[in-house]
């Protein structure tokens, strides 16, 4: 009975954790990327300064009126993915900033805006 339910535990959690959207930054490049995996419910918001209270700059979500109307009014744009920002936009990162981490967009034209993810909302690898 305990090797089964620890089985089944071990098996949800695996589920649960494949199920979880794909945010990474490339240790080499330093490059954000973020594909979320299909039919997941996700939102990444990064801030104006290293405060969650400032001003939202830029974010991924699935909703699709939040990122269709850019409801969040967000100076660098509301995207489902990396991959559907504009032509040469990229975002980069530069280092950590207290409980967050410090990213760079910049944009197809060269212009450059910081701004700040909570930590947790992805990963280096």
């Amino acid at each position: 009975m305990i090797k089964t339910l620890i089985l089944s535990f071990f098996l949800f959690i695996s589920i649960w954790a494949a199920g979880q959207n794909t945010a990474y930054v490339d240790k080499k490049s330093k490059e954000f990327i973020f594909t979320p995996t299909p039919k997941s419910e996700f939102e990444i918001v990064g801030y104006e300064y290293a405060n969650i209270s400032t001003k939202r700059m830029i974010c991924f979500s699935s909703n699709s009126n939040l990122v269709s109307d850019n409801m969040a009014k967000c100076p660098l744009g509301a995207y489902f993915e990396t991959g559907r920002m504009k032509e040469g936009d990229r975002i980069f990162y530069l280092g950590k900033a207290g409980s967050f981490s410090k990213m760079n967009f910049v944009s197809g034209t060269g212009k450059k805006t910081i701004f700040y993810f909570p930590k947790g909302s992805f990963v280096i690898k």
